[in-house]
This record gives C-alpha cells, sequence and structure tokens, in this order.
C-alpha cells in the first residue's frame, strides 16, 4: 500500500496547461471520452495517473468530477473490478456515465446493487455500483461480500458522507478503500465545516499520513477539554495551523475553482433578504428564545442536550414563523412567466408551504424530499430540465443538494438556511455548472430576530475555516443585502399554520349530497345520451375512442390523437382539459390504445397476415363498421358492437375506404415480390415484415427512405458522403441487447460480437446520433437504427422493461418480446397473491419429494411469538423440524408467526421460497444469517414480492408507468400530489371539476380529508383474477384511475354474473345453438 514517504512532491494541484506530452499520456482513453475533456480535467487525471491512483479529487461542484474518475479508472481497467460507492439516489446517474463513455462495457458486466442481499453478480461483474444507504451494521451478506471480492480499484463519491469516524458506513469503507490499489475519492466539500471531517478521507488514501487521531485533532483541530455542564468532553470542532493543513493536502487532492478555470460560465450573484417577522408568527420563538438566553446566562445550567434539544425546536419555529413570508415572496416570483427557478428548504413544514405556494399559483412544479425515491428522483429532474411548464422545484436541502442537475433554472431560493457552508455551497451548484447559459442569481431570506441571523453568521465563520483550508485563503458567503423597501411587503404576511391532518374541516371544505347532484364534469357534454353512454366502458372514451380507431381513408396511415393532460392557469377552479395532440410517430407507446395494445400481444407476422387477409374484402360504406365476429353493420358512432359487444378496435374490419391488398396465400408463393404487390401496409406491417424476411432488405432499400420519412426519422442531406464508406464493415443484420439500468441501447453484430456503441432511442427519434461512431452514418445501418427505434417505440414502458430484464441479445424488440412471453411458463391462478401458507405447503412438499427438512426463518433476532420459541432454540443453527408435525402446528396455527417456512436439502442447503432452488453452498446456515438466504437471486426476490407484496407490487408498476391511467392517459399521480399538499381549505376547488368527480361523494370527502395514492390510481389486472390471472408477473399489470378501475371492476362483475347464471342454466335447460350444429 502507497505510504506517504513514497508520495512524489513533484507535480502541484494547479497544472498550468495540458501540453503535447500530457495529451499523449491520454491516449490510452476512448477517442470520445478524450475529445469531451476539457483542459483542466486532463490536467485532474494526469495528477492522479502520477500518484498511482491513489488521490482525491475536490474540484469545486459543477466542474465535471465525474468524467475525470472514469478516465482514471479506465487506464487502471486490467486491475478491475472497480466498485464505485455513491449516494443512492445517484446510482443510476452514475450507471449512465459509465455505459456512455465507457461503450465497451455490456450491460451484463455493470452491477447496480439493489439491496443488501444482492450479491450474486458482484464476482461476475466488471463494475458494481453501490449506494451509501446499504452500509448498514445489518447487511452482514454484504458486507463479507464486498470484503471477500477484494476490489483493487475503488471510487468513492461525494467522500464527505465518510466525514464521521464513528458513522457505521465509515467504519465498513475505511478497509476496503484502504485494501484497494487504486482509490479516487471526489467531493466538492471535502470539509463541510471543519477540518475534523477531512481525517477518515486521509486515513482512507493513506494510513497514518497525520498520525493518530489524537495527533490530527490536537494539531490541525484545537482539540481541548470543555465542560457541559459538569461532565468534561473532548472537543474537536476548532481549527488550528490551516496553512499547514493546506500545504499537506495539495499534495494527494487537486481542487479547482470555477472562477479559476471556467472563466466562461456566467457569474453566481448572492442576495441576502432581510426582513422583519409579524408579532404574531414569532410569539412561539420569541418564548424559546428567552429560555435559551436564561440558560446561556446560567453557568453549568443544562446539560449539552438539553441545549442542543432546545436549538433545534428553535430552528423548526423558525421555519413555521417564516413560512408565510416565503410563500407570499414565491408568489411574487412566479409573476414573471418565463422564470424557472429552485426553491431549497429543510424542514417538511417548509417544504409544504412553499408548495402551497406554487398551488395556489396554479403552477406546475417538481418536489423532491426524502420520500422520492431514486428512479422517481431521476425522472422528475428531467421534467424539470425538458418541460417548459414546469417552472418550479421545490427540493430538499439533504434530498436533492448534492449529484442533480438543474441547470434549466436561473434563479435559486433558501426558504431556510443549514448548519454547515458545505451543503448550501452543494445546493447552490445544482444550477451553476457546466451547461448553465445564463447567470445564476441566489436570494437568501433571512428572517430579522429569529434563528436565521444567528446562523448566517455560524455559517461565514464556517465558511472562512474551509476557505483556509482547502483553497488557502479565508473566504465568506458574499452576499450583497437586497433593497429593504422593495422587500417590505414581507413584513406583513399572514402567519401560516401547518396542513395538520387532525384538525376539523368546515362543512364549506366537503361535498355535500347538494353540490354533487349539480357537479358536472365538462366532458359529459361531449358523451351520447344514457341509453348510448352505457357501452362506455372507461372516464372519456366517447369521442376519444372514435377517433383513434377510424382509418381515414384519405390518410391510412395516419393515427390517431392522444388525450394529453394540461392544468389550465387562468381558470378557477382549476381544471384538467383533454387535448388533441397529432403525432407523426406511427408505433408510439404513448399513443397506444387500449385496443391496439391487444393487437401487440398476438405474433406480429401473424396479425399481418389476419389484417391483409380482413382488408381483401371489398369496402363498405362509410355511414357504419361491420363487425368481423357477427358481420353486423353497426352506427359509426358506436364503439362496441350492438349484438356482440365487441369493440370497434378489436379485430375488427374498418368501414372507411381502404385500397385493396392481396390476399393472404398469394404471400407464400411469391415472397421475393411482397413490396412490390402491398400497394398500401402501415408502419408496423412494414417493419414486422423486414423482420420476418430479413434477406429482403436489399430488396426493400428503395423504400427505406420513404418510410423514414413518414415516421419523421429523416436523413439529414449532409449525410449522404457515408453512402460509399468502407471505414467500418458493412453487416446487413444488427443485434441489440436493453441495458437493465439505463436507456442505452447497445449494438451488437449478427454473430453477436460487440461493436462497442450505444446509443439512446429518443435521441435517434430527435436525430441526435452523437452517442454513435460516424460510420453509422451509412444508409444501411442508420436504416437498421431507425426501423429498430420504431419497433422500440411500438411498446409500452413495462413491455420494454421485460425486454431489459431479460438481458437478450434481439433483432427485432417484438419478436423478441414474443419470445420471452413464450418461454414464460403459463399459470392459471385464481388467487391474487402468494401467502406464508402457500410458502410453507410448497417446502414441506419439496422435502417431501427429495429429503432434508423445513425450518422458521424470521427477520427478528429474538422470536417473540410462542409458536416461533417452540421451533427455535435460543440463537442457535436451526433445529430440524418435521414435516408432518409443522404442518400439523400449521392448522392449528396457520399464521406462522412473522416468518417464513424454509425448506433445506440433505446437505444443509437452503433452498428458495420462490424456485426451490438451492440459496447458497453453506453447510446448516446459522440462524444469524437464515433471513438473507432466502431467495437464489435478485430475480427470485422480485418475482417473489411482486406476488405477495401489494406495496411492492404497486411501487414496482409506479416505477414504469409514473401512475398514469393506460386507458384514459389521466396523470392520476400528478393530481394526487396537488391535492396533498394542497391547503385543505382549497382541495375541494382543484377536486370540483376534474375527472374525479364521477366518484361517490364519501369517496370524495376521503380525499379532501386524508388523501392517499390508492385513491387516485390502482394496479389493476389485465387478465383479471378471476380468469386465471392471479399471482402475475408485471406484464399483465396495469395503472387504472379510480374511474376506469371502478367501471372495469363493474363490467367485469357483471360478465361474471351473467356466466354463473349461463352455468345455473345450463344444469336445467341444454342450449338451443346446440341443434344448429352439424354432426
Amino acid at each position: 500500500m502507497p505510504r506517504v514517504h513514497n508520495i512524489k512532491k513533484s507535480l502541484t494541484p494547479h497544472i498550468s496547461c495540458v501540453t503535447n506530452e500530457s495529451d499523449n499520456l491520454l491516449d490510452f482513453l476512448p477517442d470520445r471520452l478524450r475529445a469531451k475533456l476539457l483542459p483542466f480535467q486532463k490536467d485532474g487525471i494526469i495528477f492522479a495517473l502520477k500518484r498511482n491512483g491513489r488521490c482525491m479529487v475536490a474540484d469545486e461542484m459543477g466542474l465535471g468530477k465525474t468524467i475525470q474518475a472514469i478516465g482514471i479508472t479506465y487506464f487502471y481497467k486490467e486491475e478491475w473490478p472497480l466498485l464505485i460507492v455513491v449516494p443512492s439516489s445517484l446510482r443510476y446517474p452514475w450507471t449512465e456515465e459509465i455505459e456512455k463513455w465507457i461503450p465497451e462495457l455490456s450491460p451484463e458486466e455493470i452491477n447496480v446493487i439493489q439491496n443488501k442481499t444482492d450479491v450474486r453478480r458482484m464476482s461476475t461483474s466488471k463494475v458494481t455500483v453501490l449506494g451509501y444507504g446499504l452500509l448498514t451494521a445489518d447487511a452482514k451478506t454484504l458486507i463479507d461480500a464486498l470484503n471477500n471480492q477484494n476490489f483493487k480499484v475503488v471510487i468513492v463519491d461525494e467522500s464527505h458522507y465518510m466525514k464521521s469516524r464513528n458513522a457505521t458506513r465509515s467504519r465498513i469503507l475505511l478497509p476496503i478503500v484502504q485494501k484497494a490499489r487504486r482509490a479516487i475519492l471526489l467531493t466538492g466539500t471535502p470539509a463541510l465545516g471543519r477540518p475534523e471531517e477531512l481525517f477518515m478521507q486521509i486515513e482512507a488514501l493513506f494510513p497514518q499520513k497525520f498520525g493518530r487521531w489524537t495527533d490530527y485533532a490536537k494539531r490541525y483541530c484545537n482539540a481541548h477539554i470543555r465542560y457541559f455542564g459538569k461532565r468534561p468532553q473532548w472537543d474537536c470542532r476548532g481549527a488550528s495551523n490551516l496553512n499547514e493543513l493546506h500545504q499537506l493536502l495539495s499534495d494527494i487532492m487537486i481542487r479547482r475553482l470555477k472562477t479559476e478555470v471556467l472563466t466562461q460560465l456566467p457569474p453566481k450573484v448572492r442576495q441576502r433578504i432581510p426582513f422583519d417577522l409579524p408579532s404574531a408568527a414569532a410569539k412561539e420563538l420569541n418564548t424559546s428564545f428567552e429560555e435559551w438566553e436564561k440558560i446561556m446566562r446560567t453557568p453549568n445550567s443544562g446539560a449539552m442536550e438539553t441545549v442542543m434539544g432546545l436549538i433545534t425546536r428553535m430552528f423548526k419555529q423558525t421555519a413555521i414563523a417564516k413560512a408565510g413570508a416565503v410563500k407570499d415572496y414565491i408568489k411574487m416570483m412566479l409573476q414573471n412567466d418565463s422564470l424557472k427557478f429552485l426553491v431549497f428548504a429543510h424542514h417538511l413544514s417548509m417544504l409544504q408551504a412553499c408548495t402551497e405556494a406554487v398551488i395556489e399559483n396554479k403552477t406546475r412544479y417538481i418536489r423532491i424530499d426524502g420520500s422520492v425515491s431514486s428512479s422517481e428522483r431521476i425522472h422528475l429532474v428531467n421534467q424539470f430540465q425538458k418541460d417548459p411548464d414546469t417552472r418550479v422545484a421545490i427540493l430538499s436541502i439533504q434530498a436533492a443538494g448534492q449529484g442533480l442537475t438543474f441547470t434549466a433554472a436561473s434563479h435559486v431560493v433558501f426558504a431556510e438556511l443549514y448548519w454547515d457552508p458545505g451543503h448550501i455551497k452543494q445546493a447552490e451548484d445544482r444550477a451553476h455548472r457546466i451547461g448553465q447559459c445564463s447567470s445564476v442569481n441566489i436570494h437568501y431570506l433571512i428572517a430579522n430576530g429569529t434563528l436565521d441571523t444567528l446562523m448566517w453568521g455560524m455559517l461565514n465563520r464556517k465558511a472562512q475555516v474551509t476557505g483556509s483550508t482547502l483553497n488557502g485563503r479565508k473566504e465568506k458567503i458574499q452576499a450583497e443585502e437586497g433593497d429593504k423597501e422593495k422587500w417590505d411587503f414581507l413584513q406583513f404576511a399572514e402567519a401560516w399554520t401547518p396542513n395538520d391532518s387532525s384538525e376539523e374541516l368546515r362543512k364549506e371544505a366537503l361535498f355535500t349530497h347538494f353540490e354533487k347532484e349539480k357537479q358536472h364534469d365538462i366532458r359529459s357534454f361531449f358523451v351520447p345520451q344514457p341509453k348510448k353512454r352505457q357501452l362506455m366502458t372507461s372516464c372519456d372514451e366517447s369521442k376519444r375512442f372514435r377517433e383513434e380507431n377510424t382509418v381515414v381513408s384519405s390518410d391510412p396511415t395516419k393515427t390517431a390523437a392522444r388525450d394529453i393532460i394540461d392544468y389550465e392557469s387562468d381558470v378557477e377552479p382549476e381544471t384538467k382539459r383533454l387535448k388533441l395532440a397529432a403525432s407523426e410517430d406511427h408505433c408510439s407507446p404513448s399513443e397506444e390504445t387500449p385496443s391496439q395494445s391487444k393487437q401487440i400481444r398476438t405474433p406480429l407476422v401473424e396479425s399481418v397476415q389476419e389484417a391483409k387477409a380482413q382488408l381483401t374484402t371489398p369496402a363498405f360504406p362509410v355511414e357504419g363498421w361491420q363487425c368481423s365476429l357477427c358481420t353486423y353493420i353497426n352506427n359509426s358512432e358506436l364503439p362496441y358492437c350492438e349484438m356482440c359487444e365487441t369493440p370497434q378496435g378489436s379485430a375488427v374490419m374498418q368501414i372507411d375506404s381502404l385500397n385493396h391488398i392481396q390476399d393472404k396465400n398469394e404471400k407464400d408463393d411469391s415472397q421475393k415480390d411482397t413490396s412490390k404487390k402491398v400497394q398500401t401496409i402501415s408502419d408496423c406491417e412494414k417493419q414486422a415484415l423486414a423482420q420476418s424476411e430479413p434477406g429482403q432488405l436489399a430488396d426493400s432499400k428503395e423504400e427505406t427512405p420513404k418510410i423514414e420519412k413518414e415516421d419523421g426519422l429523416t436523413s439529414q442531406p449532409g449525410n449522404e458522403q457515408w453512402k460509399s464508406s468502407d471505414t467500418l464493415p458493412v453487416y446487413d443484420t444488427l443485434m441489440f441487447c436493453a441495458s437493465r439500468n439505463t436507456d442505452r441501447i447497445h449494438i451488437y453484430t449478427k454473430d453477436g460480437k460487440q461493436m462497442s456503441c450505444n446509443f439512446i432511442p429518443l435521441d435517434i427519434k430527435l436525430d441526435l446520433w452523437e452517442d454513435l461512431p460516424a460510420s453509422f452514418q451509412l444508409k444501411q445501418y442508420r436504416s437498421l437504427i431507425l426501423r429498430f427505434v420504431r419497433e422500440w417505440s411500438s411498446l409500452t414502458a413495462m413491455k420494454q422493461r421485460i425486454i431489459r430484464k431479460s438481458g437478450q441479445l434481439f433483432c427485432s424488440p417484438i419478436l423478441a418480446l414474443e419470445e420471452i412471453t413464450k418461454q414464460q411458463t403459463k399459470q392459471n391462478c385464481t388467487k391474487r397473491y402468494i401467502t406464508k401458507e402457500d410458502v410453507a405447503v410448497a417446502s414441506m412438499d419439496k422435502v417431501k419429494n427429495v429429503g432434508g427438512h423445513v425450518r422458521l426463518i424470521t427477520k427478528e433476532s429474538r422470536p417473540r411469538d410462542p409458536f416461533t420459541k417452540k421451533l427455535l432454540e435460543d440463537g442457535a443453527c436451526v433445529p430440524f423440524l418435521n414435516p408432518y408435525t409443522v404442518q400439523a402446528d400449521l392448522t392449528v396455527k396457520p399464521s406462522t408467526s412473522k416468518g417464513y417456512l424454509q425448506a433445506v436439502d440433505n446437505e444443509g442447503n437452503p433452498l428458495c421460497l420462490r424456485c426451490q432452488q438451492p440459496t447458497c453452498q453453506t453447510k446448516q446456515a446459522c440462524k444469524a444469517n437464515s433471513w438473507d438466504s432466502r431467495f437464489c437471486s435478485l430475480k427470485c426476490q422480485e418475482e417473489f414480492w411482486i406476488r405477495s407484496n401489494n406495496s411492492y407490487l404497486r411501487a414496482k408498476v409506479f416505477e414504469t408507468e409514473h401512475g398514469v391511467c393506460q386507458l384514459c392517459n389521466v396523470n392520476a399521480q400528478e393530481l394526487f400530489l396537488r391535492l396533498r399538499d394542497a391547503p385543505k381549505s382549497q382541495r375541494k376547488n382543484l377536486l370540483y371539476a376534474t375527472w374525479t368527480s364521477k366518484l361517490p361523494l364519501e369517496q370524495l370527502n376521503e380525499m379532501i380529508r386524508n388523501p392517499g395514492e390508492g385513491h387516485f390510481w390502482q394496479v389493476d389486472h389485465i387478465k383479471p383474477v378471476y380468469g386465471g390471472g392471479g399471482q402475475c408477473s408485471l406484464d399483465n399489470l396495469q395503472t387504472l384511475c379510480t374511474v376506469c378501475h371502478k367501471e372495469r371492476t363493474a363490467r367485469q362483475a357483471k360478465e361474471r354474473s351473467q356466466v354463473r347464471r349461463q352455468s345455473l342454466a345450463s344444469k336445467h335447460g341444454s342450449d338451443i345453438t346446440r341443434f344448429l350444429v352439424k354432426k
């Protein structure tokens, strides 16, 4: 391991400029990565290489430390596996960067740890991405796997997470980083407020460089004895000898500021907005201040816990006291319609007040706090960055203050301060970073006479310490004071009260029967009369369904319009309206109607042949449409057949005039002339024929430009020069592999050889080809990629997820999905979930068939239940349980306490609860590890929880569909968030004219009193449980808004009732149709 005396001091952190010799040192990097690096980033890579890959890159936030770390570790790729430790919310952004800059890595070689037992792929992966949140004391399986793997190259992002010497994650990470041959620590704030926070990071890189902890504390932390009451305590929170510490750090740490190396970046403008609080708002806070002053005046009067508890209470009271003024300030900023800005706060009460201000202004927003999952945070960031209507991001300083990019914002508002300058600067630089095109204005709202004034002074004192330590000069948070007269209105703000769920609601805030009878949905004016409306199946299908499923005779390839939810900001009360937005993308999942989704489930080539067979029938007049099931001609306004109730879009022939297509049987006689015979054919049919007949690719070259033009995926005129290029071998077929963790698609040759390039389908649709080599501008390759993007876009998000999780190589995503579906075991189960009793029965059956025994595994360390206590023996290894006696016990007490009954084979290996295969090869696993040995793989674990846990099932569906109804396209989750965050007095107005108006009165009032996700959207089985769709995987699940779910449930109940009546009638009579069947 490198020691201090072996480190060369010839290179300083501030390298002047990159010379030709330096450029030559970076020839090992991939061409695209090397071309992307800025000069100072190249300096950072060279700095690390000259220190044998052990250093800290401490550049200021927003200077691109990630790409530097990737370049450094790529030099040592022969020493991989590589471990990357990051904050949990940054696991997927890091994976995206790895795949983007090192395309030679296949998706299977990158492993993102999902939970504390997900260690199966760690030994076979080249790159492992791990979140700090999993490094806990109870993660014994994960910790053992990390230590046994002996990672030689380690990246620790946001390494200030290791600042505490006593934190569990610091103690776990320390030996891993010390044992690694190469270790790169990344952080923009190595010390958030004190020199003591540097020690663990330095100790991880170079043990004993500054001696033991006591030596370091005395020398650089001004360590001394301090009394809290009568109790002495070693106080290491000070600072001393900072210039010396800075010089020593410069040898192992490189740090550049944006003002030094990124002069083209627009400046950061800070402004302090001081204001006075109304006396009523600060009443509680003033009482706490008097108590605090009394304690501080009396020497040795209180313990440290009492003082800190009082300060914490005052911090929260400050937030509530200034919340009313913060609301008025946000509303003032929202008056500028072109402004996009961030609002940072710490307490949930302040986040709530900021959210209410935005909702009252009828502005679209995002909110990220600790309750938002990692995957959803990335989705919200993309929404803010790309959606011009999303103008405000309400962010928690701790949850969203690090690692995320919000360069679309030009203003940052701090509704609250925080305890150290590190977190404040991290939050500021979410907007002020590479990619920002305008100056960033930062506003600090400081309430006079509160804890804010004390915290502002404390922040500046700490900033001087960290500035001297890290940058070699004293610094402070430079913020000019705003014009007092301009912000005078803040002192007249009304006091804000938290939205407490326990407060009594006034009658005016709830719906009444009289109001419910008067309440009408505006869409009801566009629906047929009651007799026709009873055939409808969802909340807004009347006109939309007809328009989406009718083929226009003048343009048979034009697809349907889609409902898009749009909030009207100038209507009171706020309503949603349905906007018809015509789309040029014929096969995108967002435009897929329910009837179309049913057709996709059939084999693609068969569906093309069926369509061709149907279209051979001569066209009928436009007055109606003919049902293909019963041949009845229906009125054009009816979406269902009047006789047999078959949907108009489901295997139904449209009556609009269509061009004639050759009969299905002629295809077998002359396959080579298919493209000539089929004069009019949809885009999906064309791509199906192309995939089913790959040999005809050369014959259909002339049609390719036409198809591309129709899809909006056109070739640039300037790309014609690549038609005759011979820089890359030309393949008539390409294969693809979808990444498990990102949106990227990796490209392979037809022989399955990786081509070291990947792309994002959305980029190709936007004609952005920069992720692919220039050789892919060849016409043949462009055609193959464009065809893939069309097919991929035709799949729903859930179907794309199925392909991603499979990890398969494929040519056509549609055919790949069909193949995956065929491989899945078809089960016909009418039970909704797997229960513990089902697991117990399966385990006992396994033991009876192959031998072994069963054991009861629980999560608790101590058995509390008497039944569990009888089966386990004082924490020792799990004893043998006779399956016959256990079965008898289960009949008496079927709940089996809080654990699961697991089978163990004759060799002592526990068997998976899902597939009954061995989970690990350890003899007689002790109880300490028994809970972690429930499943053999992450796949089995996910499938088991999806089939047994409703909350887990909802979370997984939400990750894919984000709470958007798959029938009517209503964004139910967005309405839920707006209603949850709105004041209770305004919730009624938000609901008054929305799609929820069809719900019963009691349900509407419950939404107002205590809104929950389950009130707005449900996870529904596509194939119903009573029809055999129980205990299913995600491909049989969909999101439905409450209205659509209620109507679908009612329709299914009616169908079940009819089946029961028919079954009952058949017992006492015979079906008359039997007499009409030939024998």
